[in-house]
């Protein structure tokens, strides 16, 4: 078996998407593209121009095109490149032109242009530099969650839809986009990173956990990291235990193979033109005379694709099935991948001065129903061969979802500085049925947050590092309004199939005392050097709340 999603039988065998519609919400899709166009759907929607062609006006807006090739490109057309589902339909909405709330519900799912979806392709997302409360007295982020829910559970006369959503590229540095002030500190937009930029930067963790920002934190979406052609994780993929599964997502075309998928059609627009010779593959030379495909195409972009291809093809395999269903099939045939990575240990030096070695990112773990795991790939590699067998013989749906209110745990714990020990503070669930997830918002005070790790605990003894230590959240100590985290939500997968009933252990670590010193290089400038004093205190681990998710066993 070749380091690939395996869909070869099930090509053969004629499940090749058919009847299932993926909407790409995106900076656009050129749905006049040779390659694409036998399976665009209608009701698109251009929301920046009001009309219904989301083809772009902008030259260099090719993104959602490649998105595009990858998960639904014509099949056996004789020309081009081939989609995972390659009978599947395709939508194009250009949300990332024009991101109103309007514009937000109606290409995720509340429009009748998306009635017959059933997959939805988000491959964009933000980076932070400190940390965002979940506020649901917020009118967007409270309709965003009612959304995502109700066209989840209850489109398609209620065996629902599936948002796949891409887990970010913030693992070697993270990009700002725009400028903010923070105290006295401008940060502008440019790339952020460790300072040590030798060996392991960052200590060999991602400078971004992908479950910081709660899009990605959200149970109702599927969140993919990215794998490359040999089979471990992308040098960029954002990790986290959000994650649900990894595709590939190569790397960038040069010394590594990266995706190769539509571009935006002709040699004057899109990644592969006659002025750009870094399109690894076809650059200019004879096997693209007409500039229509793009050989550098990589990032989680293309890892969310690549899954939400493998879903129509699942959802094609077996028309009947539930979101439910069709996430329990991604999660039981799964591939475990890189089945030796040891994950990530953090030595640091302790408040005692002795030399401390923490397990900041658990390799493989087998939980207590028997699911491996890991922050890097979730689940495993996406298998469609194994995922499409499985749906042409599934039993019974899952039982219904089980959605728990939030409980509040009152701590008033101190976090002491660079510890191993941390806090712990528990939390007994009573009622017992089997968990599909867990979320968690955490308050605690602290002076410099990017030193804590947070983990969660089951009853079981399954530890879940739902926050990893030294992430890029460097703006707190700059900015006397932001000190610790309020409300912060966090999502872990890993306790799939587990029980929910007994003791559940959140624990809280500080790691560093050390200064923390970050570099930056804002656009067309000189590279910026600053840095982070270690807290002067204590920090205070005040409260954090629960919620399962899950069904009676």
């Amino acid at each position: 078996m070749g380091q690939d999603m395996n869909l070869y039988v099930s090509h053969d065998n004629r499940v090749r998407g058919q009847g299932v519609t993926i909407a790409v919400i995106d900076d656009g899709l050129e749905i006049g593209h040779p390659d694409l166009a036998a399976n665009i759907r209608p009701g698109s929607r251009d929301v920046l121009n009001n009309d219904d062609d989301p083809t772009p006006d902008n030259p260099n807006d090719a993104h959602g095109t490649s998105v595009a090739g990858i998960a639904a490109a014509v099949g056996w057309n004789d020309i081009g490149v081939r989609g995972v589902a390659p009978y599947a339909g395709l939508k194009g909405f250009n949300w990332l032109k024009y991101q109103s709330m309007g514009a937000w519900l109606l290409s995720h799912g509340e429009a009748e242009n998306t009635a017959d979806v059933r997959v939805f392709n988000q491959s964009y997302g933000a980076s932070t530099m400190v940390p965002v409360k979940y506020d649901l007295n917020n009118l967007n982020t409270a309709l965003k969650e009612q959304s995502y829910e109700r066209v989840t559970r209850e489109s398609h006369s209620g065996l629902g839809s599936i948002f796949v959503k891409s887990a970010g590229n913030s693992y070697q540095s993270f990009r700002m986009t725009f400028d903010q002030t923070l105290g006295n500190t401008r940060i502008l937009p440019g790339d952020y990173y460790d300072s040590q930029r030798v060996g392991p930067a960052n200590h060999g963790l991602p400078m971004q956990d992908s479950n910081i920002t709660s899009d990605n934190a959200n149970f109702w979406n599927l969140v993919v990291s990215a794998v490359n052609a040999n089979g471990v994780r992308s040098s960029y993929s954002s990790v986290g235990s959000n994650v649900f599964v990894s595709a590939p997502g190569g790397e960038y075309g040069t010394a590594s193979p990266a995706m190769i998928t539509t571009d935006i059609s002709g040699c004057d627009a899109g990644y592969n033109t006659v002025n750009r010779l870094t399109n690894g593959l076809h650059g200019g030379n004879q096997m693209d005379p007409l500039c229509d495909y793009n050989g550098v195409m990589n990032g989680t972009s293309s890892a969310a694709p690549n899954t939400s291809g493998a879903v129509a093809m699942i959802m094609s395999a077996n028309p009947d099935l539930n979101w439910r269903d069709i996430k329990h099939i991604l999660a039981s045939t799964a591939t475990k991948i890189d089945p030796d990575h040891p994950g990530v240990n953090l030595t640091f030096t302790d408040s005692n001065q002795a030399e401390m070695t923490y397990s900041a990112i658990p390799g493989w773990q087998t939980n207590a129903a028997g699911y491996d795991f890991h922050n890097f790939y979730g689940f495993g590699r996406v298998n469609i061969d194994d995922a499409v067998a499985m749906a042409q013989t599934y039993p019974d749906a899952l039982p219904p979802l089980t959605i728990s209110p939030w409980y509040r745990i009152t701590a008033t714990n101190d976090i002491p500085d660079a510890d191993l020990a941390g806090t712990v503070s528990n939390y007994q669930q009573a009622s017992d049925f089997v968990v599909e997830a867990v979320q968690v918002k955490v308050d605690i005070d602290h002076e410099r947050v990017h030193d804590l790790a947070i983990e969660l605990v089951s009853p079981s003894g399954t530890r879940s590092v739902i926050l990893s230590p030294r992430s890029g959240l460097v703006g707190q100590s700059v900015n006397e309004n932001v000190r610790g985290f309020e409300q912060q939500l966090l999502l872990s997968n890993h306790f799939y199939g587990e029980s929910a009933q007994g003791r559940w252990q959140l624990v809280v670590r500080d790691t560093n005392q050390a200064v923390s010193h970050w570099l930056a290089e804002p656009n067309n400038q000189q590279p910026l050097l600053f840095s982070q004093q270690n807290n002067t205190q204590d920090g205070v681990l005040k409260s954090w709340d629960i919620r399962f998710f899950g069904h009676q066993g």
